[in-house]
């Protein structure tokens, strides 16, 4: 069971391994509410999941340590495992999705793991990871499923709690469940009058759909950039603490995810994962009843490809009206361009591609397509400037 003596001795253990990561007010998350950011995408492997793994490890038996351990991940428990075996002279073997972001393979590498790149997602990598157990006698440190690291991961809660006493609302992440799971824990037993929420990627929700189900499930496939959240079925302990301390699970989408990241960087100054972010993307775009409540948002992870991170901001950029494409109709004569460039130019915003297109079979011989690729200051302009080209007898067809 998990308890909160663990919970304690964890954040005893913890001391000089692992970050007491700052608490950080943001005002400018969100008008509606007073947003303070954990950051625990600033932890030591760039992820709260150290906190679990170390102390998990710290409790094994000599004859557990000298077989060796193994574990799965979609990237940040293998950091966090193989940090800790490495500190503790433990030999490592860690399972991940072949999918799993460059950088955390390298990173876990670089700590002293060796990995093994399994084809298909996380829980194809869990597979392998259990039949290795199996074959090997290695001990298995379970990413989320496991009443030690969830007390690790409890070690959050404490911290939030000391941080700022009056708080209303903690909103978390939910992959696997283990990161919700201790701090619900730790908040409910010792603050029980504050909120606790959870946040799933739409398309990988296998903890909110076994929660209307009323059993853990097994979702037939997940799809999102939030790797660190994609999980098809979740823990059995995890989903019964959720079940007992979790006020309510919400979803947000790829394109709110990647909102909130470009929202943090520009904001904020801060780097997040898609799994990192959602809390804050459920604040932004009122997920939750959290109107003038102080809330925390559990940054949980910061471990993203700077590829991925690339194409993050490009969508991020399009989904808060930052970035817009313009198709319009013309007929094919001189200055058409120039009188939609002009246009533009007078609303304010900045052209940045131009595509013309005559062999479309749809137009008309004397007539083309003109895409135009613009920086926008957000959606007001956007459409100010779809009605001044409207105005002035341009046909915009997308």
């Amino acid at each position: 069971m998990v308890t909160l003596d663990k919970v304690y001795q964890a954040a005893f253990v913890l001391k000089g391994v692992a970050r007491k990561t700052d608490l950080i007010y943001s005002e400018k998350l969100s008008t509606r509410s007073q947003i303070y950011l954990k950051t625990e995408n600033l932890q030591v492997t760039g992820s709260f999941k150290l906190r679990g793994a170390y102390y998990k490890i710290s409790r094994l038996s000599e004859e557990q340590k000298r077989a060796g351990i193994i574990a799965c991940s979609a990237g940040n428990h293998a950091q966090g495992v193989a940090l800790a075996a490495t500190k503790n002279g433990i030999r490592s073997i860690v399972c991940m999705a072949d999918g799993a972001p460059i950088s955390k393979v390298e990173a876990t590498k670089a700590l002293g793991a060796e990995v093994r790149l399994v084809p298909g997602t996380y829980d194809d990598a869990y597979a392998e990871a259990v039949r290795l157990r199996d074959e090997t006698g290695m001990t298995f440190i379970h990413p989320f499923d496991d009443d030690e690291v969830i007390a690790g991961q409890g070690t959050v809660g404490l911290e939030i709690l000391d941080q700022l006493q009056d708080l209303d609302a903690v909103i978390l992440p939910i992959g696997g469940g283990g990161l919700i799971s201790g701090v619900a824990y730790v908040i409910k037993h010792l603050r029980p009058e504050v909120k606790v929420y959870g946040v799933q990627a739409e398309r990988a929700a296998s903890m909110l759909e076994s929660r209307r189900a009323g059993k853990p499930i097994t979702l037939g496939a997940v799809e999102t950039f939030a790797d660190g959240i994609a999980v098809k079925h979740p823990g059995d302990i995890t989903f019964d603490m959720i079940g007992k301390y979790v006020d309510d699970i919400v979803t947000v989408s790829e394109d709110e995810t990647a909102a909130a990241i470009l929202a943090l960087i520009e904001k904020q100054k801060l780097i997040t994962e898609g799994a990192g972010a959602v809390s804050v993307a459920a604040a932004m775009f009122d997920k939750l009843p959290i109107a003038g409540k102080k809330v925390v948002c559990v940054l949980s992870g910061g471990n993203i490809d700077v590829n991925i991170l690339s194409r993050v901001i490009t969508r991020g950029l399009v989904t808060s009206g930052r970035n817009a494409t313009l198709q319009i109709a013309l007929e094919d004569k001189p200055g058409q361009l120039v009188g939609v460039s002009e246009i533009i130019s007078r609303c304010g915003a900045n052209v940045v591609s131009v595509h013309h297109e005559r062999s479309d079979a749809n137009m008309a011989i004397a007539s083309c397509f003109l895409t135009i690729g613009m920086e926008t200051r957000d959606f007001e302009q956007i459409e100010e400037i779809r009605a001044e080209l409207t105005k002035a007898g341009f046909k915009i067809t997308e």
